[in-house]
């Protein structure tokens, strides 16, 4: 048969794994209570027997079996706490409380449990536990010498049931917050449940309720909201870069088509150059090669968290290699181009990412300066002992309302449409800072120079090395 939906939850079967516990250990409890206060009962009435016994056997050497007697019968009127009986060898009655003695073993002496007859006072016949103990006179009569201790065990009996009514009681609020708990849960879940199946259904907007208790649940909300953002974010990342690679790719696909076809009438004519329409088709594929290759690049860098195969490298000798690259290109365009490189230092991460940043931050820096202007790649410690990676040029810069767009894959802005590119080198820049915890920052320039400027100041700061 199966059991309704709040008994078969995980909190509920817990709370029946901890009351079983718990009912484990109340019996053993209760164990251990009865044991130690049946115990201390027995303790305490063998104590007070044997010294009302070692008083009796002291008149008994003084004074003999009568004086014995006589004894008993003074101790029997004051009523005492105890019961008496004294007995010839062959068990016949002298005198004592008790009417009926208890039938010790033939020479038996020491401890013994037994019952005592007696009669309440409305005439009915009542029988009590007693605890006693039997010495033999050296003249044959028995002396048993006890105490009534059905009171005490009525007491232990009445403290057992009390912490038995307590266990049960705890039993049934234990189940009664089983189920609290288990229908608080499963309401939280729920919640999330119906979240994740509205994901799974298409819409990437649904949202956790974050309850503002600041417990798990509400950790597990703003966890899954912080997914699902990063999810969406994702996906219209994608959907942008679907739509911006068929807007990019579009033109130099046409292009390299056109050309290839102008090529084969031209060839199929007996006229025009094949090799140079060959090549020119080349270099277009090598362009759209060029812009996969980035996507693909930044692609695994976001799917690989942080940086892979890091190491430790002196940046300023890396960015010293990349700078030998780019020189003969800025002279070539009549740029003047300077390196300010801070010996001994220390970076970590994945030196060819970082240098492939640098060079795309050259890059940008050496197309959009015109000729005449300056570039100046610096590598320096920062006082909070970060490394950065700054290109600084003196081209138009970019408005500071566009400065947070340009790292996204695919952006151009207007003025840099007829230059070529796809708008990935600073996309890749900020995946690399990224994946090594690092980050990206984008400032104003040193101003105009020649009529150029106001300039664009790129940085990339990697965090302390160890």
């Amino acid at each position: 048969m199966r059991l309704p939906a709040p008994f078969r939850t995980t909190p509920f079967r817990l709370t029946l794994m901890f009351l079983a516990v718990f009912l484990v250990a109340a019996a053993a409890l209760l164990i251990y209570i009865y044991a130690v206060t049946a115990g201390e009962v027995t303790r305490r009435a063998d104590q007070e027997i044997t010294a009302e016994m070692r008083s009796l056997q002291t008149v008994y050497r003084q004074g003999g079996i009568t004086a014995l007697n006589q004894e008993l019968i003074e101790r029997t009127a004051d009523e005492r706490p105890y019961l008496y009986v004294l007995t010839h060898q062959n068990g016949v009655r002298i005198t004592g409380t008790i009417l009926t003695p208890p039938e010790f073993a033939g020479g038996e002496t020491g401890f013994r449990e037994f019952t005592v007859t007696d009669t309440d006072p409305n005439g009915a016949l009542t029988r009590q536990p007693a605890r006693g103990e039997q010495v033999i006179l050296p003249t044959g009569e028995r002396l048993i010498v006890g105490v009534d201790i059905g009171s005490s065990e009525f007491f232990v009996v009445k403290i057992v049931r009390a912490l038995q009514g307590a266990a049960a009681l705890m039993l049934l609020l234990g189940l009664a917050g089983g189920l609290l708990v288990s229908r608080n849960v499963s309401r939280a879940m729920a919640g999330l449940n119906a979240v994740v199946a509205a994901v799974r259904g298409g819409d990437l907007h649904a949202r956790a309720r974050v309850r503002g208790a600041r417990d798990e649940f509400d950790e597990l909300a703003e966890g899954l909201n912080d997914m699902l953002d990063r999810l969406e974010r994702s996906m219209a990342g994608l959907r942008h870069a679907g739509d911006a690679i068929a807007h990019d790719l579009r033109s130099p696909l046409t292009r390299l088509r056109a050309r290839l076809e102008v090529a084969l009438l031209e060839v199929e004519a007996g006229k025009g150059d094949p090799k140079a329409g060959l090549a020119q088709a080349l270099e277009d594929a090598d362009g759209v090669l060029r812009t996969f290759s980035a996507v693909l690049a930044i692609a695994r860098l976001q799917a690989a968290g942080p940086a892979p195969d890091p190491a430790t490298f002196d940046p300023a000798e890396m960015a010293a290699d990349v700078a030998e690259l780019y020189e003969p290109v800025c002279e070539e365009k009549g740029l003047e181009f300077r390196a300010e490189l801070t010996p001994k230092l220390v970076a970590r991460g994945n030196r060819e990412f970082i240098a492939q940043a640098v060079a795309n931050l050259l890059d940008n820096a050496v197309k959009y300066t015109p000729a005449g202007g300056a570039v100046v790649l610096r590598v320096r410690r920062r006082s909070t002992g970060e490394v950065e990676f700054s290109v600084t040029d003196t081209g138009p810069g970019v408005p500071e309302s566009e400065r947070a767009r340009i790292t996204q894959r695919f952006v151009r802005l207007e003025n840099s449409r007829n230059l070529p590119g796809a708008g990935l080198g600073l996309s890749l820049v900020a995946a690399v800072a990224e994946s090594h915890r690092g980050r990206l920052e984008i400032d104003e320039g040193p101003g105009a120079l020649g009529g150029s400027g106001p300039g664009l100041r790129v940085a990339l700061v990697l965090p302390r090395a160890g």
